[in-house]
């Protein structure tokens, strides 16, 4: 069920990523013969006007073909005018960009309705070790409100916790020489408490012996979105970066295909929703932002070379453009087979896991 669940979600971001393409060039007046999900052969198509709408046999992505792709080709007087290569520049953009702007945009919005339920550290006692200094006088719901005087955030407690050391040389369960002061919030009330750290030789550094909870962050709809934001640039950021160190062996390792995708995709369904929809959002991310690469045959090759035929003032020699398609379609082959290659190492391996 889950790998169906994964299947469908990477059919609909194909489908929208198609659309995006689909309803752009209908809206520029372009004429669209094709509208497909996955590659050829052909499993099944309807035709409704002058669109052709199926589903090819290879899951691997989908198409929409626009009339006049091909400067070079011939086209019937009749349907010449709306050819691709016959359209100004600017639509040529828009119709191309249209694809990688929604899988953005898919990305935006998943990520900005998560972002509502998002959670952030809170002051408050969760867990309490047992046998631990903590164990003896906190209680679970207690609000931490300072430690010696030091308040802020977890780390900032954590820390000054740890500035109380043993007296001679640091021994693991060794009690610190002066007791730290806790002022606590408990059922309305506050409350001031000496309790002595104990140094744990495992994290190197003095404890009490309690962790902190979560608790709802809240935000509203613009703090969402810069969340969102914040959170699609750092990813934005980070693919650019691996993608460019892709001459270091550990980022050529961590690379992932098509397979493999579907496999984190699958037991992220497992483990819950939320983690399932953050991890639709950032794969709809990485299409929209890998698409934008300027090298044909991806979207952003189109939009290259109408950029570069805008900057001359005139059209760009197709077989210019299909030399230079060539060393794009080596590297979007060469990326596949690599994350194939590993998604295979992974799944006859140690396999994925993203718990």
């Amino acid at each position: 069920m889950s790998f169906l669940i994964a299947f469908l979600a990477f059919s609909a971001l194909i489908v929208l990523h198609e659309a995006g393409h689909f309803v752009a060039a209908k809206a520029v007046g372009m004429r669209v013969e094709r509208f497909f999900l996955f590659f050829p052969p052909k499993l099944v198509s309807i035709k409704r006007g002058e669109t052709e709408y199926g589903i090819g046999a290879i899951p691997l992505g989908g198409f929409v073909r626009i009339t006049g792709m091909n400067p070079d080709e011939e086209l019937p007087p009749e349907v010449a005018a709306r050819g691709y290569y016959n359209q100004p520049v600017w639509k040529r953009i828009v119709v191309i960009g249209a694809g990688p702007a929604v899988n953005i945009l898919i990305a935006f919005l998943i990520l900005w309705v998560l972002a509502f339920g998002i959670q952030q550290p809170s002051q408050d006692v969760e867990q309490i070790q047992p046998g631990s200094p903590a164990a003896a006088k906190l209680q679970a719901g207690d609000r931490i409100v300072s430690v010696d005087g030091v308040s802020g955030s977890q780390e900032k407690i954590a820390d000054q916790i740890a500035s109380h050391h043993c007296q001679g040389k640091q021994t693991d369960g060794c009690k610190a020489a002066n007791p730290a002061r806790v002022v606590v919030v408990r059922d309305g009330q506050k409350k001031t408490l000496e309790i002595t750290p104990v140094y744990d030789a495992s994290v190197d550094r003095s404890r009490l012996g309690f962790a902190f909870g979560l608790e709802d962050a809240n935000p509203g709809p613009l703090e969402a979105a810069r969340i969102s934001v914040d959170y699609m640039w750092f990813v934005t950021h980070s693919t650019v970066s691996a993608l460019s160190h892709l001459y270091e062996k550990q980022q050529r390792d961590q690379l992932s295909g098509v397979v493999g995708s579907y496999e984190v995709t699958r037991q992220a369904v497992d483990v819950g929703a939320r983690e399932a929809l953050t991890l639709i959002a950032l794969i709809s991310l990485s299409l929209g932002i890998i698409n934008l690469f300027p090298f044909l045959p991806l979207d952003g090759g189109h939009i290259f070379w109408s950029i570069v035929e805008k900057l001359r003032g005139r059209p760009v020699p197709f077989a210019v453009m299909e030399r230079a398609g060539l060393i794009g379609f080596a590297l979007v082959i060469g990326l596949f087979l690599l994350g194939l290659n590993n998604d295979i190492g992974r799944l006859t391996g140690e396999g994925f896991n993203v718990r």
